[in-house]
Parts: structure tokens; sequence; C-alpha cells
């Protein structure tokens, strides 16, 4: 299964990376790192990755969209949230770290559905689509076919709940103890709730 790193200009590195390093472990996922236009992408703390332009039809599979404060200026960029639109729409699951689900709140997809985000965000994400169910103490929210988390290393926590929703809690325990990651294993478990503003 395709696993499509969605990334722009100004996202943070961790809320990619740390996702990528687990998802790397499963055998049947091959990444892509993906971008509206293709070309280099600069991360938030300077990392420069080469992406591939990617179009809708060309999308399946895992759909992670990392956030970070390049997030602030995309929510507002009309053809950048319609060409989200279609890619989650034609992706089998959609993951969200941090703001990035902002980014998904603003396609109108999350609408009635519940979602988390960065707590030290919270109050502006939530500003983005009052229609989404929006829980503000979580460490990650599954709806269906949406998974969004709480800030930065909090999607390392989602994407090991993802793959043991998926492989089994075998499959996502073995990734953890190979990369020395203490998991939060429990989405209700949020130790940041309280920094809300």
């Amino acid at each position: 299964m395709d696993v499509n790193v969605l990334l722009f200009d100004d996202f943070e590195t961790l809320d990619a990376f740390g996702p990528v390093e687990i998802l790397g472990c499963v055998a049947d996922y091959h990444l892509r790192y993906v971008s509206k236009s293709g070309g280099l992408i600069s991360s938030k703390q300077g990392f420069k990755i080469e992406t591939e332009k990617i179009a809708s039809e060309d999308l399946s599979g895992i759909l992670l969209i990392p956030g970070g404060s390049g997030t602030r200026t995309l929510v507002n960029d009309e053809l950048f949230i319609e060409f989200l639109r279609k890619l989650v729409l034609n992706s089998q699951y959609c993951l969200t770290v941090c703001t990035g689900s902002a980014l998904l709140a603003k396609t109108g997809l999350l609408d009635t559905k519940k979602a988390t985000s960065n707590k030290k965000a919270f109050a502006w994400v939530k500003s983005v689509n009052n229609d989404v169910k929006w829980v503000e103490k979580a460490r990650w929210v599954v709806d269906g076919n949406y998974y969004t988390s709480s800030g930065v290393s909090a999607g390392m926590d989602m994407v090991l709940g993802f793959i043991r929703d998926q492989l089994g809690v075998k499959t996502a325990m073995q990734i953890s103890d190979y990369i020395e990651y203490i998991w939060n294993d429990d989405p209700d478990f949020d130790p940041f709730a309280n920094t809300l503003h």
C-alpha cells in the first residue's frame, strides 16, 4: 500500500518524519514524498526534500498530512484546499498530525466528525471549521478512515495506533521496541490538554 506523505513549505519536520520512521518499518507500505507542484520542499527547520508532483488520480492508500507553520497560509489557499480535498477523497485513509487537521477541516470532509489537533494551536484550528466535533482532550482521534493527532510527537503515537488497528498490537509493539520508543498507546491520555489556548 502506498503511503503518500504530503509536504509543503514550512511543514514541521517531526510531524512528517516521526510517522515516516514508523510506517517505513512495515514491509508492505511504500513511502512516497509528494507535493502539489513537485520539486524541493523545505521544512520549518530547514530540512529539504525532493518531492513528486501528485494528482488525485495518482493517489490511493494512506495520505499523511503533517502540520507546521505552513498550514497558517495554506488554510486560506482555495486552490490548495480543493486539491487536498480530491487527494483525501481518493485515499483509503487520511492521517493528520498537529495542525494538519486544520487543512483537512477546511476541505469540509471532517464536518460532523470527531478530530483533534495541537493543543497550543487549538483555538486557531477550531476557528477554521466549527462544524467539526473537536475533541479537546485526546492524544489522537479516530473517526472512520480519518485519524487526527495532537501536537508533533503525538503523530508517532497515532501512527502506531493506526498500525495496531490495521496489523495488530503485536506488530505495533514490535515497531515501538525496534525504534526504542515508549508508545503512549491510549488515545485518550493527553497530558498536554491543559495547555489549551
